[in-house]
C-alpha cells in the first residue's frame, strides 16, 4: 500500500489520538491566553499548513470573537520589518516545526513581548522550542510528501482552541464525534477510485468552496497540484463571480465543497450558474439539491456541524488526489521536485 493511502486512512485514529492527549492541554493554553492581555492573534504558517491557518482565521474569529491575520514571514526575514505584536498571540503552525521563516516569526514576534503557540508534530522541534506554549499533533510519522493526516489534526488542533476560548461547552462535545464523521468518508473512496478515471486526462480545473471550507478549496487544489500536476485553481464562490467565472467554458471541471450550513445557499446558487454554462460539476456533499446538479456527486454519508465540516470534507478531496496520480501512473508519494520538509526564508 502508498503510504499516502495508509496515511489517509489513519486519520480517524490520529484524531481520536489527539482529542484523548491533547484535549487538557488545549484547555490549559486557552485558560493562559484568557488570562493574557490579548488584542489579536496572528497564525504563521506555510504549505498545506497556511491551508489549516486559514481555516483557523475564520474559526477563531468567528467562535472566539478576536481579529485574526495571517502573517506575512517576508517581512520578518527578508525585509526586516515586523510589524507590533506585543499584545498578540502568535501561532506558529507546521507539521515539521522546523520552517525557518515560521520559526523566526515566533522568535521576533516573542522578542517582542507577545505570547507564542507552536501547533506541530514534533514537540521538540526549533519551533517548539522558541514557542511559550505547544500543542502536538500525535500524527506519528508522515512519509508521504503530501500531508493528509498531519492536515487534518490541524484542523482539529484550531477548532479544539476555538471552541476552548469561547468557553463553548456544546461544541466542545462535537469535537468528540469528528473521528467517526472521518472515518465515515472514508468508505467514498472505492466510489471516487471509479469517478476519478472520468478525469485521468483533465489537465486544468477550478475548486470551490466558501467559509470555513474556503480552507477545504485551497487543499484540495494543493493536493491535485502536488501529486497529479493539475492546474487547479482555487476560488471562494464569491469571489469566483468577480471575475474567474468568465473562464467556464463547456465541460470545465468544476469541484464544488458544499455541506449543510450558512454557505450551502451560496454554493447551490453557484452551481446553478455554473450548469447554466455548460460546466462539469463535482460536488462534495450531503445536501440532495447540488448533488443532484452534478456530473459526478460525492455524496457524504453523514451530516456534521459546519464549523467542523473542512475535516472530513477534505478527505474526498484526498482520495481523488490519490486516485488520480495512480491513474496517471504517478508516484503520489515521492512528487517530482519536491521533499516532505520545504526550508524556506
Amino acid at each position: 500500500m502508498l503510504h499516502l493511502e495508509r496515511e489517509i486512512h489513519e486519520q480517524p485514529a490520529v484524531l481520536a489520538r489527539f482529542l484523548a492527549r491533547q484535549s487538557d492541554n488545549v484547555a490549559r493554553i486557552a485558560a493562559a491566553v484568557a488570562d493574557a492581555d490579548i488584542s489579536h492573534i496572528v497564525i504563521a504558517a506555510r504549505g498545506t499548513s497556511d491551508n489549516a491557518a486559514t481555516y483557523g482565521r475564520y474559526i477563531l474569529e468567528s467562535m472566539a470573537g478576536t481579529v485574526v491575520s495571517l502573517a506575512a514571514p517576508s517581512l520578518f526575514t527578508l525585509y526586516h520589518r515586523p510589524p507590533r505584536l506585543n499584545r498578540a498571540l502568535v501561532i506558529g503552525v507546521s507539521q515539521s516545526g522546523r520552517g525557518l521563516d515560521i520559526v523566526e516569526v515566533l522568535r521576533q514576534s516573542k522578542a517582542q513581548g507577545a505570547m507564542t503557540l507552536a501547533i506541530t508534530n514534533f514537540v521538540d522541534s526549533p519551533m517548539a522550542q522558541v514557542a511559550d506554549h505547544v500543542i502536538g499533533l500525535e500524527a506519528g510519522e508522515e512519509r508521504a510528501v503530501a500531508a493528509t493526516k498531519t492536515y487534518t489534526a490541524q484542523l482539529l488542533a484550531l477548532a479544539s482552541l476555538a471552541a476552548a476560548l469561547a468557553k463553548d461547552e456544546a461544541r466542545l462535545r462535537e469535537l468528540v464525534q469528528v473521528p467517526e464523521w472521518v472515518a465515515s468518508a472514508l468508505t467514498l473512496q472505492d466510489e471516487i477510485i471509479r469517478a476519478a478515471e472520468r478525469y485521468r486526462y483533465m489537465e486544468v480545473c477550478a475548486m470551490l468552496g466558501r467559509g470555513y471550507n474556503y480552507a477545504t478549496a485551497f487543499e484540495i487544489a494543493l493536493k491535485l497540484k502536488e501529486t497529479c500536476y493539475l492546474s487547479t485553481q482555487p476560488y471562494s464562490t464569491a469571489d469566483f463571480r468577480h471575475g474567474p467565472i468568465a473562464m467556464i467554458s463547456p465541460s470545465f471541471p468544476v469541484f464544488l465543497v458544499g455541506p449543510s450550513g450558512v454557505v450551502y445557499d451560496d454554493v447551490y446558487g453557484c452551481a446553478q450558474e455554473l450548469v447554466q454554462r455548460d460546466a462539469e460539476l463535482i460536488a462534495i456533499s450531503d445536501r440532495e439539491p447540488l448533488l443532484a446538479l452534478a456530473r459526478t456527486p460525492l455524496r457524504m454519508p453523514v451530516a456534521m456541524p459546519e464549523w467542523l465540516s473542512p475535516i472530513a470534507y477534505v478527505v474526498p478531496g484526498q482520495l481523488f488526489a490519490l486516485a488520480q496520480a495512480v491513474s496517471r501512473g504517478y508516484n503520489p508519494d515521492q512528487p517530482r521536485g519536491l521533499e516532505k520538509v520545504t526550508l524556506t526564508l
